[in-house]
């Protein structure tokens, strides 16, 4: 396998040199095909890791240009050493940067109450009535649009800054990172200021 191939794979997923190389010899040396191999068992660890609690981490803070937009997250892993990697204080900074350019309300669909669910999906209701839809294709569109809603709304949901392929959310991104670190890692809580806003 070519280091160069290895290298820019590590570049591109963060994932350690072994696990690279692996990819690459099960995707026959397919980098997109890699990435996805990695993100995959980044996800297969994420699962593992779920149920160990997560009590140390870091507040991180992010103010945006020149002070008028700033950002603070809750970032949880299970021990005090990895939370003070570069690579989980990135993935803070990452998260928190996401937060300021798309002004997420809540962390995960679950964390959305239940009465703003309603609400939403009642205001689709009255526009496929409006729109003269048949009821019986409601709930499938419904369905849609709620996943939609999620996808605005919810962070873990959100399609992440900076990937190009418009396919990462930021749920994928803090799974690649616990693949990668080894540690359960969740983001609790957030706050989001701008100058001027209600």
């Amino acid at each position: 396998m070519s280091t160069e191939l290895i290298t820019k794979l590590r570049e591109m997923t963060g994932a350690g040199i072994g696990d690279c190389n692996k990819a690459l010899k099960e995707t026959n040396s397919d980098i997109e095909k890699a990435c996805q191999w990695l993100r995959e068992k980044g996800m297969a660890s994420a699962v593992k890791r779920a149920g160990k609690a997560a009590k140390q981490g870091a507040v991180y803070s992010y103010i945006h240009g020149n002070g008028t937009l700033g950002v603070l997250v809750e970032v949880n892993c299970e021990t005090d050493f990895v939370a003070k990697t570069d690579d989980f204080q990135n993935l803070a900074k990452e998260v928190a940067m996401q937060i300021a350019a798309m002004t997420p309300l809540y962390v995960s669909r679950e964390s959305v109450p239940a009465d703003v669910l309603e609400a939403e999906k009642t205001v689709y209701k009255a526009q496929l009535k409006e729109e003269g839809k048949p009821e019986k294709v409601w709930d499938k569109i419904i369905e849609g649009k709620i996943e939609k809603f999620y996808s605005t709304i919810c962070l873990y949901d959100q399609v992440y800054i900076k990937d190009v392929s418009g396919k990462q959310t930021i749920k994928d991104l803090v799974n690649e990172k616990i693949g990668k670190i080894g540690e359960n890692i969740v983001v609790k809580r957030f706050a989001r200021f701008k100058l001027g806003e209600e």
